[in-house]
């Protein structure tokens, strides 16, 4: 239970803050963190702009975890907490944003600069917007109200901002969950907005596998005139495409926790070959995202995507390469009487006046690394669910809310 009236109070004073939380997004959107995976630079200016705003707002306490890392200018991938003492000791209610963002893909498909944040229709545009700045500003705001209002939170507050969440984790909370020092309890409530739906009706608790494979399949060149010189490695890639849909079959079991509750092989992106038409290619590169219920052993998946990948290999005389892009066997989930799931429900009904209920999702964030360390992570939000889309916008008003559902949280006893 929690106190109504200073709720109500800490509700009115986030709801004074909707000018400034444009203005913080206006500011993080034109800092652009993309990793290096992606063809960035990484995010530690992002996270030096941010730790000043945070300073400027009356946050003293802050805690870094960089991690080495030589492909970005800087030296170090960001990961630093701020954190408020509670009135009890015995947990932290952590909400865990990342500060890296994706690419903003084809510039044509924008209405405007990727970077350049505006606010249209209630809602704020710009690369990075929802995925993952709304929810890192609604927490920021939420832990404000306390500051602002005097009021002290019922647990201690934690926010974390970790970097690389988009990539491999490896520099983000992977490497911090993998320092000697223990920074989260079993007994803390751990939330990750990183995921959701446009009702605020998911807590999500459970997610699936994540493997992403490349495959590289080298045959012979040769003019297009004379294809018996050569051996045709796009037409051999073509064939496996459509062999690999076997997978579907293979491992078509079905659990309802998920939407959609089946596992998913797709073929996605495909590298250019030959730069003109008269060429048979000797190589050809394409890749598949698979996101597999948890059931299923990755290494059994690989066992099979190997075996169709052999036939094909002899029907045509070429040589596949199947790499590892990513490759993440999926945790046990979250239970879904662990005290975070009824507390973001009370928190979400106070707010949105909605039941939310636990589920899974098929895309990846950082609570799996946290449920892979025993520790009971939850991920909720409410969100317009256009993250690595053109023109990526956030709801104003659902960063407001999301803001009122952590201060909540934070007053839960």
């Amino acid at each position: 239970m929690i106190d109504e009236k200073i709720f109500e109070r800490l509700s009115r004073r986030i709801d004074s803050y909707r000018g400034d939380m444009i203005e913080l997004q206006k500011t993080l959107t034109a800092v652009p963190a993309v990793g290096p995976a992606n063809g960035g630079d990484g995010e530690m200016l992002k996270a030096r702009v941010l730790k000043e705003r945070l300073v400027d707002m009356g946050f003293t306490s802050f805690r870094h975890f960089d991690a080495p890392d030589e492909s970005v200018s800087a030296g170090l991938r960001p990961n630093f907490l701020t954190s408020l003492r509670g009135s009890r000791k015995a947990r932290t209610v952590w909400i865990i944003t990342h500060l890296d963002i994706v690419p903003p893909g084809e510039i044509k498909l924008w209405s405007a600069d990727p970077y350049t944040a505006y606010v249209r229709n209630n809602c704020i545009y710009g690369r990075g917007t929802e995925d993952n700045q709304q929810d890192m500003v609604a927490s920021i705001f939420a832990a404000r109200a306390f500051l602002d209002e005097g009021i002290p939170p019922s647990s201690a507050v934690g926010l974390f901002f970790v970097a690389d969440e988009e990539t491999s984790g490896s520099k983000g909370l992977y490497y911090v969950l993998d320092l000697p020092e223990k920074i989260f309890s079993e007994n803390d409530l751990i939330v990750v907005p990183d995921s959701g739906n446009a009702c605020g009706t998911l807590i999500e608790i459970a997610e699936k596998s994540i493997l992403w494979l490349g495959f590289k399949t080298t045959g012979r060149q040769c003019h297009g005139s004379k294809p018996q010189l050569g051996i045709n490695a796009f037409e051999a890639a073509s064939r496996l495409v459509t062999e690999l849909t076997q997978l579907r079959g293979i491992f078509n079991a079905s659990d309802p926790l998920f939407d959609p509750p089946a596992s998913t092989f797709e073929p996605t992106k495909k590298e250019a070959n030959v730069g003109n038409i008269n060429t048979i290619p000797g190589e050809d590169v394409f890749y598949m995202d698979c996101r597999i219920l948890p059931q299923y052993a990755l290494d059994d998946v690989l066992a099979e995507v190997a075996g169709i990948t052999k036939k094909v290999e002899r029907e045509f005389s070429v040589r596949i390469e199947i790499i590892r892009e990513q490759y993440v066997q999926s945790p046990p989930p979250t239970p879904a009487d662990a005290p975070v799931v009824p507390a973001l429900q009370e928190a979400v009904a106070a707010v949105y006046s909605v039941n939310a209920r636990a589920g899974g999702i098929g895309a990846g964030t950082v609570a799996a690394y946290l449920r892979k360390n025993g520790l009971p992570a939850a991920v909720w939000s409410k969100l317009r669910m256009n993250a690595h889309q053109p023109d990526e916008n956030c709801s104003i008003d659902d960063m407001a809310g999301n803001a009122k559902v952590f201060a909540h949280l934070f007053l839960q006893t």
